[in-house]
């Protein structure tokens, strides 16, 4: 009998009708791995940020149809990753199941559908290349919680991280390839901005891994496009509330660009679906903004989406966690990081 390898695709969620924008980001702030309050605090502040934002977000989610597209695009990836998991299964029968961890369908439904198809192994992969404590980390407890809540004991590996993995760099470069072709047509000085997606300063002075991996993916991506002088920067976008965020930030170079009379090409390089991150932020927002602040040219490199050779890496990382069913496995099969990235979750390796 053909062992039953449940694949569990995680992914942030996103409200699926304008009545869902509030529950959506009251589930977002009332999770502890983005306000670490203790919990009667937190859920106040949820509801109070969740309340606040909505009127905004709703406008935000207005310009793309009132909801967000990312469910619907996180299921041709599991398509996808389950037709090419398939085509050499090696004696295994994979199936992928969809964890949102904000918004239908939540980690419990995934659970008890696997669960109900019969699986025998189960394999946690986020759909976030670079970990972090507040992407793949709180999906990764929030599966080991309902696991223990309601008895599900299969046996389960583990992908931590995957920021150089060669299927998703060559993916990116390709993309670039395309987009600075495209940009050329307009003018030859070009910057290419390596946008990821903020986190608070303080989650990385405590360890976390999220930015060297995102600085690691753009060094990767430049090097596998090898276009000596190539000129580009990471930078971080979506920086909410007062605190320090780590940078420098997306709009700030922006208008430096701009300035420059350089023409910009944006990769957003922690994404691998589009969102309201990408059709709004990316593709509205920073384009008025470029085009305010005189950049030659504005061009949104694609995400990745079901592009055959990000598939195909992330089916190769799946077979190799299953053989590493002791610890998270990344990209390597064991630690990644450097020791200093305590939050790394391949403490042992």
């Amino acid at each position: 009998m053909a062992q039953k390898v449940a694949v569990i695709l995680f992914n942030l969620g996103g409200p699926d009708k304008p009545e869902a924008i509030q529950p959506f980001l009251f589930n977002l702030f009332n999770d502890p791995a983005i306000i670490g309050a203790p919990g009667p605090i937190r859920w106040l502040l949820a509801q109070y940020i969740s309340a606040k934002r909505a009127p905004t977000a709703k406008q935000i989610y207005a310009q793309i149809g009132g909801k967000s597209p990312l469910y619907d695009l996180t299921r041709q990836q599991a398509a996808s990753l389950q037709s090419a998991l398939n085509q050499n299964g090696a004696g295994r029968d994979y199936r992928c199941f969809i964890a949102m961890r904000y918004w239908h369908p939540f980690t419990g439904q995934a659970m008890a559908e696997a669960r109900a198809w019969g699986a025998t192994q189960v394999v946690l992969l986020p759909l976030y290349p670079q970990y972090s404590s507040a992407t793949s980390g709180s999906s990764i407890k929030e599966w080991n919680a309902v696991a223990a809540r309601t008895g599900f004991k299969v046996p389960t590996a583990t992908v931590c991280c995957y920021p150089t993995e060669p299927g998703f760099i060559a993916t990116q470069a390709e993309l670039l390839a395309r987009s600075l072709e495209r940009a050329a047509t307009v003018t030859n000085n070009i910057r290419v901005l390596f946008s990821a997606h903020g986190l608070p300063k303080s989650v990385i002075d405590k360890g976390d891994p999220y930015q060297s991996q995102v600085e690691a993916g753009a060094a990767a991506i430049v090097a596998a496009l090898n276009r000596p002088g190539l000129d580009w920067k990471v930078t971080y976008q979506s920086r909410v509330g007062p605190t320090e965020w780590i940078g420098p930030y997306t709009d700030d170079e922006i208008k430096k660009a701009g300035a420059e009379k350089k023409g910009l090409v944006i990769l957003p390089i922690a994404f691998v679906s589009d969102h309201s991150e990408t059709l709004v932020e990316l593709d509205r927002e920073y384009f008025h903004l470029a085009k305010q602040a005189g950049a030659a040219a504005y061009v949104r490199v694609p995400v990745p989406g079901s592009h055959p050779s990000f598939i195909k890496g992330l089916a190769g990382l799946v077979t190799k966690a299953l053989g590493n069913k002791s610890q998270p496995c990344s990209q390597k099969g064991g630690r990644l990081c450097a020791a200093s990235h305590g939050l790394c979750p391949n403490k042992g390796a």
